[in-house]
């Protein structure tokens, strides 16, 4: 039967990606209704203000829903809003004998509550199911709930001895095509992408999702940290703005002139404070503007100094480096992550959970999550067990 569970918890799961860029701030959710081993009812919360998926779910199941099993991918909220009743109720008056849910809702007005009120309503309900898989699918919302900004992942590749490019600057390709690929992956299921303006002015990259034969393509919005507004006009960037924004975030001193070619070019401008030594900008700044425009996942391609900068304020919530099987030595060579080193050892960036790896092609992928699923696992402090 663990097997048909995870069937519907993936439907549930496939649903609530149906709404990836239209839902934010709100979670993603998706909800089954299955009678005796048979979907009878489907659904997925569309926009913020809509009906949540639970109810869409039960509405199409009717009178089937009764004695039936809801699979939902989140704790259901359990509290009045001026949109939306709570689902918790409409789960209730269903009838439904049986809830399923992956990860508990983090967010201080349901946060177990809602899996307390539906037992003490007689519903068994039963929880973890594909935890991992409901973790990825809402990271950026656990994260704004958890951290109050979106979820940071950073993304590189570098030779054996953690160097990105020789003296010159030369560096494609240091990693293969499985590994290119890869990184196409990572930009489908980002929000957003993030680079330096030296980037820009070295590589004149497109900064597009490129995956051949994918039916539906996502292309993060286009983030270029550019405090001078040495973005060049001419840039690809703008050659596939149809396609992706391009957002600059421009420091509150670059020139008017050059701004507004950018602007003209149809970039998106944001002005932001520098960063906390006086260089840079502020990447808090960043942060905030990208949540405020409903952007909850990050992804940063930056350079070196890029990276540091993110490692060093403590932003970055997950890191995905691909080792290519090449030395480039020398002390002249670029490294993966610029910033001032730290005096001591104990100072470094230390992780706190163990490394996973796995091959692309040549290269081996490192990731690292500093968060996982176990924390919006339900919790058995209130003395209610998994299962009811």
């Amino acid at each position: 039967m663990l097997r048909d569970e995870k069937v519907f918890m993936a439907m549930a799961l496939d649903l609530a990606m149906m709404a990836r860029d239209d839902v934010a701030p709100n979670p993603r959710v998706g909800a089954v209704v299955v009678r005796k081993g048979r979907v009878v009812g489907r659904g997925y919360h569309e926009r913020p203000g809509l009906p949540h998926a639970e109810v869409l779910a039960l509405r199409e199941a009717g009178e089937r829903a009764r004695g039936a099993t809801l699979y939902v991918n989140l704790e259901p909220c359990c509290h009045l809003n001026k949109r939306t009743p709570p689902c918790t109720r409409e789960i209730l008056s269903s009838g439904i004998g049986r809830v399923v849910i992956s990860l508990s809702d983090p967010n201080p007005h349901v946060n177990g509550k809602g899996i307390l009120e539906l037992r003490e309503g007689g519903v068994s309900v039963e929880t973890g199911l594909l935890a991992p898989q409901a973790f990825a699918v809402n990271r950026g919302f656990l994260s704004l709930m958890k951290n109050g900004r979106p979820f940071v992942t950073l993304k590189g590749a570098a030779s054996l001895d953690g160097q990105i490019a020789t003296a010159t600057g030369d560096s494609q390709w240091i990693s293969g095509a499985p590994s290119l690929k890869y990184a196409h992956q990572l930009r489908q299921e980002h929000d957003a992408i993030v680079v330096g303006v030296g980037t820009v002015l070295k590589d004149n990259p497109l900064l597009t999702t490129r995956l051949p034969g994918l039916r539906k393509v996502h292309h993060p919005v286009r983030v270029i940290l550019d405090s001078l507004g040495r973005t060049p006009p001419d840039s690809r960037l703008f050659e596939t703005i149809s396609e992706s924004p391009v957002w600059i975030m421009a420091g509150e001193h670059a020139p008017e002139d050059r701004v507004a070619r950018l602007e003209d070019k149809g970039a998106r401008i944001f002005r932001l404070p520098a960063g906390p030594d006086g260089k840079g900008l502020r990447l808090s700044s960043l942060l905030a503007a990208l949540l405020e425009s409903r952007l909850l996942t990050l992804l940063v391609e930056g350079g070196a100094q890029v990276n540091g900068s993110f490692l060093q304020e403590r932003l970055v919530d997950s890191i995905r480096l691909v080792l290519a099987p090449l030395l480039i030595g020398g002390e002249d060579a670029l490294g993966w992550i610029g910033g001032r080193s730290p005096k001591r050892l104990v100072d470094a960036f230390r992780f706190p959970g163990p490394l996973r790896t796995r091959r692309l092609g040549e290269d081996l992928l490192i990731s690292v999550d500093l968060w996982d699923e176990t924390l919006f696992l339900e919790k058995k402090l209130s003395g209610a067990s998994g299962k009811g």
